[in-house]
């Protein structure tokens, strides 16, 4: 969502380039977003000026991508740093070689600067000064009709760059559109050439697509586009062995909050899979080490609520004091509903998470390494499964002085 005053700055940039006697309009995503009447991530601006002129009329200003015509304004300083808008010049783009970049740019019109971009949705103009809407594509049609189409040739726009292969399926279940059928078959043929793309281009791709509440929509056509051995084989060579579970994980993501994070979305998508398989997707995509750590404990711990009325409280109370236990409780009751299952786990789970202290569930050892020293026995694997041991018959209550713990240590210690 775009900070507060962006639309206001971004309003008084196209202001000034006007004022300057050229042309200048808000481009892409937030025109979209406006015609929808939905808030703008952010504000981009399109305009006749050059790189040199937009910073010539302003001092806060950053080359962010000269050679490619992009200057980014600054407003003045605030309390969370500057107001950002980004002024692109208008262009039209030279062969693509590495199906990502345009190996060369040249300055032209507000039409040829469409022509050059991906979706007709995101190829329109608005003036903000006047609230007159350019459009030399017929992106306000394809809106209207609710479709996502390619603007010119889809085989070459996606030969242009291989990632809005995924970006127009993440797009069209966004926005709820249906894909424009010469670009659907577009994405088919070339569906294997995503792998060109770098992982982080696609994981930032799919992060985008598992945070929005059409990620089941996303997740289903990316499959029926034959995308999903790119972007999850995990999930695509598991569904190939087990028919019904891609449906499953479907209807568990279609079952999550409207807003929930990548990394709880994720755990969905590979639900029912080892953990190994999380540590796999996490090295593939290059995951950051927070994002792996959490979809691992949440696929380790999947069953654990669904079972609570069974366990032990060693092997419950730690679930329930972790930090990332209400996204287990969120990923457990879409699993429950997916599966049609009993919650009567997840209700016994919020029972004692509701009954007991943060101090009850996780409270300090009667026992730590030095004390177990102290008795004489010695550091190693040995002392860590009693320290272990000790852990566990204290949660389920048969420890609760340290004088009991060292005394069962004694024993444990002899017994191995």
């Amino acid at each position: 969502m775009a900070e507060p005053g962006e639309r206001e700055f971004a309003t008084e940039v196209v202001r000034r380039l006007t004022g300057a006697g050229h042309q200048a309009l808000f481009a892409g995503g937030c025109v979209r977003d406006e015609l929808l009447g939905l808030e703008p991530d952010d504000y981009d601006v399109a305009s006749s000026a050059t790189p040199d002129q937009v910073r010539a009329l302003f001092r806060r200003s950053i080359a962010v991508g000269a050679s490619f015509g992009v200057i980014e304004v600054l407003g003045p300083p605030g309390l969370k740093g500057p107001l950002k808008v980004q002024v692109a010049t208008f262009r039209t783009d030279g062969d693509y070689a590495d199906g990502r970049r345009p190996l060369s740019v040249t300055f032209g019109s507000a039409r040829e600067d469409a022509l050059r971009r991906d979706f007709t949705i995101n190829g329109m103009f608005l003036n903000p000064l006047t609230g007159e809407v350019l459009d030399h594509v017929g992106g306000r049609d394809d809106l209207r009709a609710g479709l996502l189409r390619a603007i010119g040739d889809p085989e070459k726009r996606f030969e242009e760059d291989r990632l809005r292969l995924a970006r127009a399926v993440r797009m069209a279940a966004r926005f709820g559109l249906a894909l424009d059928p010469q670009t659907s078959t577009a994405i088919k043929r070339h569906a294997s050439a995503l792998t060109v793309v770098s992982a982080e281009r696609v994981a930032e791709e799919l992060r985008k697509m598992l945070r929005h509440p059409s990620r089941s929509t996303a997740v289903a056509m990316l499959e029926s586009h034959g995308l999903l051995e790119q972007v999850l084989p995990e999930l695509a060579r598991h569904a190939s062995h087990h028919l019904d579970h891609l449906p499953l994980v479907l209807r568990v993501l279609s079952r999550l909050p409207a807003s929930v994070d990548f990394e709880s979305a994720m755990a969905c998508v590979l639900t029912g899979q080892p953990p190994a398989t999380a540590v796999a997707v996490a090295k593939r995509l290059r995951l950051s080490n927070d994002e792996k750590d959490r979809v691992l404990w949440l696929l380790e711990n999947e069953e654990v609520l669904e079972q609570a009325a069974g366990l032990p409280n060693h092997r419950l109370y730690p679930v329930l004091a972790h930090p990332w236990a209400e996204d287990l409780f969120t990923c457990s009751g879409a699993r429950v509903g997916a599966m049609a299952k009993s919650a009567s786990g997840l209700e016994a789970a919020a029972s004692v998470l509701g009954s007991r202290s943060g101090a009850e569930l996780d409270p300090p050892p009667l026992v730590d390494g030095a004390d177990l020293q102290s008795i004489g026995i010695r550091p190693g694997p040995a002392m860590g499964r009693v320290l272990r041991k000790i852990r566990e018959e204290q949660l389920d209550g048969l420890l609760s002085e340290k004088s009991q713990a060292l005394d069962r240590a004694a024993a444990l210690a002899g017994a191995g």
